[in-house]
């Protein structure tokens, strides 16, 4: 790295360290690591939500997938309106009426222990499957610009992320999404920029060579189920984001702790908005990239070009073309995206385990304790995620992977939350079956693609697996209410 970006590289990464360690003395109490005391402003926690869905899986997923395909994965940000408008009628007001600073005591409330655990659970393993995939990007720039071994990198930013988050709490992760979020906005449209204005032809060019390769294209408008088609990526993206608003704790934590509903619903709409042209902005990129490459073909070695190696190609265009100065912004701007994605993850994890597992179990919890648990699960999200991480480096597409990944773990927990909010005669046996039900479903589509072969094969789920989220979701929900339904006539009949 030439000097110049080193010393910018050093001093933006090294600021926002020290910046968020500068909380560490006002984060005394497990509620000051947890909530911040409920005294973050709306536009702070709107930009920390922003920062949340803005991580190194944007950053550099986001152009690979744009690099390698075409915009079909753009679709799922075309769904955050409609998302956003079922999370602002229904799901705030739930959790600002529920007074925990967890999102899964509504849970408990309507339908027992059982049913909070269970989708606390299912949290916690998306959080560590999150935080592997983000490890993964995080290393990626490092790997290109240092050339050390992937997995010692992994580590080594793994624990440099768990040291900064553990030193200032959930101020320190709001406060530095906020300036995480400028820092890479203004990266990547330094960019985009350059590699459009680096053709020959400038901006014309960038879209004669994107539509004449069908890189713009959002897939086919076909109605198969089997297929990565326009519709089956509205649909995942419709219920990952609603997820996301109404059980994700990243999320909903971030609005229980706002100040009033007021601000609530203003840090949730200005946040989930953001993302919506700030995601166009990396697919850009990919297109970009794929038409500096085509009119510079010699400046991209073969071995990018090659299956599973999309998400290194940005990269490897920021280190080595970049103009000097942009290229230490905008590594600076991959790591503190994933610093501040992963502290997120650490924080939100923590506390669930903390309020929803360690609290249940042991009723007399100190204050000194609370706060060791709260580190020491931070650890061991992060060990996890480091562990987790190496099955990555050989993936075709990180962004591709964790989507499959957080349809499969999330473990239809959005439909208990539908369930028990719109069917309010659901019993705890209607939830109960309908989880089970959900599961079944969920660990078909999942593993029958794997284990049904010969002949079996007839029996293997012919969905796409974006889908198992959809299904799952769908089963728990509809298993839940017919159930209740029955229970409901059969307890009539008897009564005459």
């Amino acid at each position: 790295m030439h000097i110049i970006d080193l010393i910018i590289f050093v001093v933006v990464v090294l600021g926002i360290v020290v910046f968020g360690a500068s909380f560490y003395q006002k984060n005394r109490s497990s509620d000051d690591f947890s909530t911040g005391s409920g005294k973050i402003p709306a536009w702070l926690l709107a930009l920390s939500i922003f920062a949340t869905y803005l991580s190194s899986i944007s950053y550099l997923a986001l152009p690979g997938i744009a690099f390698a395909t075409h915009w079909n994965s753009f679709t799922l940000s075309l769904t955050i309106p409609f998302a956003l408008l079922i999370a602002v009628k229904f799901f705030v007001p739930l959790y600002r009426k529920a007074g925990s600073t967890s999102a899964y005591a509504y849970m408990e409330e309507r339908f027992g222990v059982w049913a909070r655990m269970y989708v606390a659970g299912c949290y916690l393993l998306t959080q560590i499957m999150r935080t592997a995939t983000i490890l993964y990007l995080l290393a990626l720039p490092l790997y290109v610009l240092l050339g050390w071994d992937l997995k010692w990198i992994i580590v080594l930013t793994g624990l440099g992320v768990l040291i900064f988050s553990n030193l200032g709490g959930i101020k320190a992760v709001v406060w530095t999404d906020a300036f995480a979020t400028i820092i890479m906005l203004g990266g990547a449209l330094f960019a985009l920029g350059y590699l459009i204005f680096a053709l020959p032809g400038g901006i014309s060019q960038y879209f004669e060579i994107g539509i004449a390769h069908n890189k713009f294209s959002l897939g086919s408008f076909g109605s198969s189920l089997t297929e990565q088609t326009f519709w089956v990526v509205f649909i995942y993206g419709l219920f990952i984001n609603m997820q996301n608003y109404g059980i994700d704790q990243n999320y909903v934590q971030r609005y229980i702790i706002a100040k009033n509903d007021k601000e609530a619903v203003k840090s949730l709409v200005g946040g989930a908005l953001l993302y919506l042209p700030a995601s166009l902005i990396f697919f850009m990129i990919g297109a970009g990239l794929f038409a500096f490459f085509h009119v510079y073909p010699d400046l991209l070695p073969q071995m990018y070009r090659e299956s599973g190696m999309s998400d290194r190609v940005f990269p490897f265009f920021i280190v080595n073309i970049m103009p000097v100065g942009l290229t230490g912004l905008l590594v600076a701007a991959i790591i503190i995206a994933g610093m501040s994605t992963v502290s997120t993850s650490l924080n939100s994890g923590s506390t669930v385990f903390l309020i929803d597992f360690y609290k249940r179990i042991k009723k007399s919890v100190s204050e000194n304790e609370s706060k060791r648990v709260l580190y020491i699960f931070s650890f061991m999200i992060i060990l996890l995620g480091i562990l987790i991480s190496f099955l990555f480096i050989r993936v075709e597409s990180a962004l591709d992977l964790w989507w499959k990944l957080s349809g499969i773990f999330s473990g239809g927990m959005l439909g208990l939350l539908l369930l028990g909010y719109f069917s309010k005669k659901a019993t705890n046996m209607a939830a109960a079956i309908g989880v089970i039900l959900g599961l079944t479903v969920i660990f078909w589509m999942s593993l029958s693609p794997l284990l049904f072969t010969g002949s079996l094969v007839a029996f293997k789920s012919p969905f796409h697996s974006y889908l198992t989220i959809v299904f799952g979701t769908m089963t728990i929900f509809f298993s839940g209410f017919l159930v209740t339904l029955a229970i409901s006539r059969f307890s009539k009949r008897t009564r005459k």
